[in-house]
């Protein structure tokens, strides 16, 4: 497998040891960059302000909006791509005999994240659960912890983040039905470059001090190499050793560009192999993409294969209004910032001396999308299929939920327990062999490909571990946790 390249800057990772005690519990100052700490330069010098992060949301929907929800067959034929209902994604990852045990989420909070939030939100999630039969959650809470947001007005940032929170709520609670949920929003984008990350890091831990779910889901993502110096990304770390020391899973989007990844600028991308924070986090689970081929009533009609729609014109038109090629696919690769931690010491020869993600993967791919219903102001009020690991992220939290209720606490760091089942072939673990995240785009004239990460036998750089037989992987995981 080919190393990620990296610009002539130092590289700084964080040791093994630390990590191994970061994910034994230890919280913030058990981990800490190599060579003292120092701020080792990343990106270009100048490019990019000192102070600045800039995430993104990794949800996906373009087109107008239905009055409602389409049918895997209507997709087929309108817009040339499959795309599916909260019961064929059930289906497709064998929750029901969960459900006929009681096992609904029941007693646990799944925390999601997000800038903005949406100010239709309640009662989208309501439109959404009366036209797919799903009960109403326990409860559906909305907090601001880290200040005030702004009064809704629609632009294209305010809207983003307002159909990530859509994509996020409607899915976490479509695999955790009896889970409460807890939307924490925060005051700032990402987007706009010099502040947003600091509010998240208040607000979650805002979440963990005061124990208010067991499992936090963030859709959105920054290419490591936008980060100004590692130590930059390093004092961010606050929230996720908070949530390791407390018994908190922490989930994160492995981002929706394949091998590559949009620079500072979000609009470019970097010409060889990157990959994203907060998923590269040996703290944080790092969730990939695949693509489900699925009949009318959910049931597979051939294994799950990677997620990349790069060279798919039917969805490339839907989401880009073109054939293509774009970069359309599931996030991988090695970071630049953290060592390989001991929990993939048996992919070495995988990941090599880096950290390697994603860890898991679920349903992202956008021929394979899932339906949504939002209202807020901006874009028209409605249906729309909709992708990307911001689908998976929420997708993977409800599973997390599930095995919550089923262990009677939050499960906290799941990785170890992760690695531990795919080396035990366990089968709640479902590999994924097909497929790859190689994606390529046009400059000009001129065809622009990052190769990527191939599926393999195990894990790989392109989906992971691979992705779950809910029915089968949630007691799995519950056993190869800690007590």
């Amino acid at each position: 497998m080919r190393r990620t390249r990296v610009r002539s800057a130092a590289v700084v990772l964080v040791t093994a040891a630390a990590i191994s005690a970061a994910t034994a519990g230890i919280a913030a100052g058990g981990v800490s960059g190599a060579a003292g700490g120092s701020a080792t330069t990343l990106s270009a010098a100048g490019s990019i302000p000192p102070d600045a992060v800039r995430l993104h949301p990794d949800a996906i929907h373009v087109g107008k909006a239905t009055a409602s929800p389409y049918t895997t067959a209507e997709c087929k034929r309108i817009l040339r791509i499959s795309c599916y209902s909260p019961a064929q994604v059930r289906q497709a990852y064998n929750l029901r005999p969960l459900y006929r045990r009681g096992i609904t989420g029941r007693g646990q909070t799944i925390v999601v994240v997000d800038s903005f939030g949406s100010p239709t939100i309640k009662r989208d999630l309501a439109v959404f659960d009366a036209t797919f039969n799903l009960p109403a959650p326990p409860s559906f809470t909305v907090v601001q912890p880290a200040g005030a947001v702004p009064p809704y007005q629609a632009s294209s940032d305010r809207e983003g983040w307002a159909g990530e929170t859509t994509l996020d709520v409607e899915y976490a609670h479509t695999m955790a039905p009896g889970a409460a949920i807890l939307l924490v929003e925060t005051p700032t984008s990402e987007n706009e470059g010099t502040t947003g990350f600091p509010q998240i890091v208040t607000a979650e831990e805002y979440v963990i001090n005061n124990d208010l779910g067991g499992v936090i889901s963030q859709s959105f993502s920054a290419t490591e190499q936008t980060f100004p110096t590692a130590q930059s990304l390093l004092d961010l770390r606050a929230a996720y050793l908070d949530a390791a020391g407390s018994g908190v899973t922490v989930l994160a989007a492995a981002g929706d560009s394949g091998a590559a990844d949009v620079e500072y600028n979000g609009t470019t991308y970097y010409t060889y192999p990157v990959t994203s924070w907060p998923d590269s986090d040996p703290v944080v689970t790092g969730i990939g993409g695949t693509q489900l081929h699925l009949d009318a009533a959910g049931n597979r009609i051939s294994p799950d294969t990677v997620w990349n729609d790069t060279y798919d014109p039917a969805a490339q038109a839907y989401v880009g209004g073109n054939a293509g090629p774009s970069p359309l696919a599931g996030g991988g690769g090695k970071s630049i910032i953290f060592e390989r931690p001991p929990f993939q010491d048996g992919v070495a020869k995988v990941v090599g001396d880096h950290r390697g993600v994603p860890d898991i993967s679920m349903s992202a791919a956008c021929n394979g999308a899932v339906d949504t219903y939002q209202s807020f102001p901006g874009q028209g009020t409605g249906w729309y299929p909709t992708c990307g690991t911001s689908e998976a992220t929420p997708l993977f939290a409800g599973v997390v939920a599930l095995a919550d209720q089923l262990a009677g606490h939050p499960l906290g760091v799941i990785n170890p327990a992760l690695y531990t089942l795919s080396a035990e072939h366990a089968p709640g673990i479902v590999d994924v062999t097909e497929g790859n995240n190689t994606v390529s785009w046009t400059v000009g004239t001129k065809l622009q490909t990052v190769t990527g990460y191939q599926a393999l036998k195990g894990y790989d750089l392109a989906t992971g571990v691979g992705t779950v037989n809910a029915a089968k992987f949630v007691p799995e995981l519950v056993a190869a946790s800690p007590a």
